[in-house]
């Protein structure tokens, strides 16, 4: 997809996007804006680590 596109579809589905999912993506772009690509990364892969882990997570932490 071009850089448009994606745009494109990126505010399509902002449009149907409740108030506080809004908030959660402007927040993560506010926290990702201005690093450096590989320390985005590295972020997505926590992200993706904790997500996946979630339900261990929650055991452990009982």
């Amino acid at each position: 997809m071009s850089r448009e596109e994606v745009k494109t579809a990126i505010n399509r589905l902002l449009d149907n996007s409740s108030e506080e999912v809004l908030q959660e993506v402007f927040d993560y772009l506010k926290s990702v804006e201005g690093k450096p690509n590989e320390a985005v990364k590295i972020s997505q892969n926590l992200r993706t680590i904790l997500k996946e882990d979630q339900e261990l997570l929650e055991r452990l932490a009982q």
